[in-house]
């Protein structure tokens, strides 16, 4: 009787637990406890000691723990090493677990279940013990294809497990700082097997030479994987781990700034040590949403977390920024700006840089400069009067900046009166007074000032005493410590007289021998950025030097911080949608940036040669792990371009969900002879974009290295897409009895298309050519042709062109040529001479049937656009 009592009272129990979404597995009524937290697509268990040890997929209930391994649900750390869970109690009706550690501190966690993804909050934790972070993990997990160390997220061909903090002070990754080096990991094992000498997970200095920042990017094989964060990890034994970590940073501590990039060139890039200041912010009401569900809904799933939690949800026609359908590309502007305007509407993209402005640097004495918008004849416009130029042709406009670089030569928080919110790397005390005259500075300790500043070698040595820049380089290492090489009143600050006992500081550099604010200043200039866009009537900026939020120590707190305060800003003053570019992506900025287009040309990619670059392909791991578009940087027009080139590059941008910015200027665009069919075509690409045109299986076909494609927009509704094959043949010897060439032709015969390249030095001539077609067929072009010069042959028509393809001359020829399907053969030879010097370039393209492709309707998509509200909702979450 009392068995069946106690059966039926459990039975009735674990119905009530079910109810609520908890299944409570009791060890003891009083002493640890298992439970399961459940999702919509994922059951997670928790054994009494408080660690994951099942993660499963409720639909096919595969196991994406490692076997034989639990995860912490949290730790905490000491800034040494990991404090782990002992005992695990679970409150149901509290929706509460607290967790004992061995330490002796007693942790209370608050647990909602929600239907995309569970919500863990730290309530409290006491006594602390010595505890400096709390950290969310690390989970294990067995997933090892795709690596999302931005923003914490693991991803397999079929499930994706991340973790997204839900305030400012909930960082990725573990407590140590993150550093910039390659590791090696396969994509696809089968497609890019291993070399026997290298092994998965094995990591290698990035290179450089901590100047040129492309050479950083040495690796071209698809193995090599560059690292841009630790919020996940790949874990060669068993997968991968995945964390995130909450600090305490009221308190002031001494790092080894920055830990990234080290390894490109030990004496100009060596970590330096830096004394954080402290902050107001605190580990306790630190959370996270653990999310786990099939990898097609991972980028939705967390725009749903994202909407749920009140995080940073910004928007562009109608869309989230970060999906793939709002991704387009965007123009970088040099030279005088009269046909900006018309070629952007002409193309039919929205937002534009101003490149050719030059670099901005803040400075709250001048905040426009004597910068002025440049015009032909000589006219000009001020930037505001610019901006307000552009939204009447529903143009999105900004300015190329470098964040918070405050240089001495144009920025009063630096000269002639230093604020003392300045960032610091040491502190100390002078020993003695210390005159205006004195150059003779000695001091209570050493404190690192023996080391340089700045990580970027450019050995910056400022110091900051009351209101006094003082340049120094070294430090005796005996007593008195002295410092050597003063220069007093440096950066024409004032010298001033200092007693003994007065404070003296190391002034944080930055990579151009300026400064950086520190927290509290960095949020003035977050305010000052939201004003000076909005009064600027820009709605767009480029933060080149983004870095500088790193230069106060705190990692991507502060990038968190900065945003937060420069949306809140910008929204304040009047502002709506804020489209924001930066030289780099972490998890601090990934909620703000629309793109992240960074490098250019063939060092990301090819448009014409339709081939990645090492830069290229590194960023598009490290962005599209993290669900963020991969990026080809800025692509500059080029004169030299056939309407196949520039469609190639909205082909391959939009296969690979991929943004750039189209570089432009008059010069280059009015030079060019292909201007007209590329610019229809180039139009008719962002059309079929607008529409959401292509599938899944269009956008894999588009992605091809091995071929280009043409595009025709038939009428409203109607596209037809043509693949295109280029035979291209490089660097070819100029010599009159060249052996033939094989053309590959997979589609039916159709017209020849034809262009050859003159190359080699400027002043290199090409005495004529001959080309030789099968069946005995000739073109023979008897004149002098120079350096970049072309031989077209199109559309029937046979002719010499400048290096913009301009026609220069046209040669007669007999009758049409065309390629037959299949296999052929061609010659290009010196008409006369040989000539070493000479190297000619041969491109003769095929195209194929084309495929019909029906889109939404054009013209309704076109009004949406301009009916569309762009705005941004956001809640400030830190002190939950």
């Amino acid at each position: 009787m009392k068995n069946s009592i106690i059966k039926h009272f459990s039975n009735h129990f674990f119905a009530f637990v079910l109810s609520m979404g908890f299944l409570l597995l009791f060890t003891s009524s009083l002493k640890a406890q298992s439970f399961q937290l459940q999702t919509q697509y994922a059951r997670i268990s928790v054994n009494g000691k408080g660690y994951i040890t099942s993660i499963k997929e409720k639909k096919t209930g595969k196991e994406y723990c490692p076997k034989g391994m639990a995860s912490a649900l949290m730790s905490l750390h000491n800034d040494k090493q990991y404090i782990l869970p002992s005992k695990a109690i679970f409150n149901i009706a509290q929706k509460e677990v607290v967790i004992t550690y061995t330490n002796g501190s007693v942790a209370k966690i608050k647990i909602d279940q929600n239907q995309n993804y569970l919500r863990f909050q730290l309530l409290s934790l006491a006594p602390r013990n010595g505890v400096e972070n709390i950290v969310w993990g690390p989970y294990k997990t067995n997933i090892s294809k795709t690596i999302g160390e931005i923003i914490s997220v693991v991803r397999s061909e079929d499930f994706a497990i991340g973790i997204l903090g839900l305030n400012d002070n909930t960082i990725s990754g573990p407590p140590t700082e993150s550093s910039a080096y390659y590791y090696i990991h396969s994509p696809d094992p089968k497609k890019y097997p291993l070399p026997q000498h290298l092994k998965e997970g094995q990591t290698f200095p990035i290179g450089g030479d901590g100047i040129n920042d492309v050479a950083f990017y040495s690796q071209p094989e698809e193995y090599f994987r560059m690292n841009y964060g630790n919020g996940a990890l790949l874990e060669p034994a068993f997968g991968s781990s995945i964390c995130m970590h909450s600090r305490d940073r009221k308190k002031e501590r001494m790092i080894r700034f920055p830990v990234y990039p080290e390894g490109v060139d030990p004496k100009a890039n060596a970590p330096r040590y830096q004394l954080v200041s402290p902050v107001n912010a605190d580990f306790i009401g630190s959370a996270i949403a653990f999310y786990a569900c099939p990898d097609s809904l991972g980028l939705n799933t967390i725009e749903k977390i994202v909407i749920k939690e009140g995080l940073p949800h910004i928007k562009t026609d109608g869309k989230w920024i970060k999906d793939p359908a709002a991704f387009r590309p965007d123009i970088a502007w040099w030279g005088t700006h009269d046909s900006l305007a018309s070629y952007a509407n002409q193309l039919g993209l929205k937002s534009v840089q101003d490149e050719g402005w030059g670099e901005y640097y803040p400075n709250p004495a001048n905040r426009w400069g004597k910068r002025k918008i440049s015009l032909n004849g000589g006219s000009s416009m001020s930037i505001p009067e610019y901006g307000a130029l552009m939204k009447k042709n529903g143009i999105q406009y900004g300015l190329h900046t470098l964040c918070e670089f405050l240089q001495p030569n144009n920025n009063s928080d630096v000269s002639p009166v230093p604020s003392d919110s300045l960032a610091i790397m040491l502190r100390t005390t002078i020993t003695k007074n210390l005159s205006a005259s004195d150059t003779i500075i000695t001091v209570a300790d050493t404190s690192y000032f023996n080391e340089f500043g700045g990580w970027e070698g450019n050995h910056t040595n400022v110091l900051k005493i009351g209101k006094e820049l003082i340049e120094y380089n070294g430090i005796t290492r005996t007593k008195p410590y002295t410092f050597l090489n003063v220069k007093r009143g440096f950066h024409g600050t004032t010298r001033g007289n200092y007693p003994a006992g007065t404070t003296i500081v190391k002034l944080q550099p930055n990579c151009y021998h300026g400064f950086a604010p520190d927290m509290n200043l960095q949020e003035v200039y977050a305010d000052y950025y939201g004003r000076w866009l909005t009064e600027g009537g820009m709605d767009y900026i480029d933060f080149d030097g983004l870095e500088s939020c790193l230069y106060q120590g705190h990692g991507q707190y502060s990038f968190k911080r900065f945003f937060r305060g420069l949306f809140d800003s910008y929204h304040r003053n009047g502002g709506k949608y804020l489209r924001v570019m930066g030289s780099a992506i972490g998890e601090g900025s990934w909620h703000y940036m629309s793109v992240c287009n960074v490098g250019g040309g063939d060092h990301m990619f090819s448009p014409v040669l339709n081939k990645w670059g090492i830069e290229g392909k590194d960023i598009r791991y490290a962005w599209e792990s993290s669900y963020f578009p991969a990026t080809f940087g800025i692509q500059n027009y080029s004169g030299d371009w056939s309407v196949y080139d520039a469609e190639n590059l909205q082909a391959k941008s939009i296969g690979w969900n991929a943004t750039y910015m189209l570089g432009l200027s008059q010069q280059a665009v009015e030079n060019s002879a292909e201007k007209a069919a590329i610019f229809k075509s180039y139009r008719t690409w962002e059309n079929a974009r607008a529409l959401q045109l292509f599938s899944k299986a269009h956008k894999e076909k588009l992605k091809d290295l091995n071929y280009k494609f043409h595009l025709e927009h038939n009428g409203e509704r109607s596209f037809t897409l043509f693949t295109v094959k280029e035979n291209r043949f490089r660097n070819l010897e100029y010599l009159p009895g060249a052996q033939p060439l094989v053309l590959q032709n997979e589609f039916e015969a159709q017209p020849l298309e034809l262009a050859i390249r003159v190359q080699g030095a400027k002043d290199v001539i090409a005495d004529g050519i001959r080309i030789k077609l099968d069946k005995g067929e000739e073109l023979v072009v008897d004149k002098k042709l120079s350096s970049g010069q072309f031989i077209m042959y199109k559309n029937n028509s046979l002719y010499i062109a400048d290096k913009n393809r301009n026609k220069l001359e046209e040669i007669k020829v007999t009758k049409p040529l065309s390629i037959e399907k299949g296999q052929s053969n061609i010659s290009v030879q010196a008409l006369h001479n040989a000539n070493d010097k000479v190297k000619l370039e041969l491109v003769v393209s095929v195209i194929g049937k084309g495929e019909k492709i029906n889109g939404k309707s054009l013209d309704g998509k076109e009004q949406a656009f301009k009916k569309s509200g762009m705005g941004y909702a956001i809640k400030d979450n830190t002190k939950e």
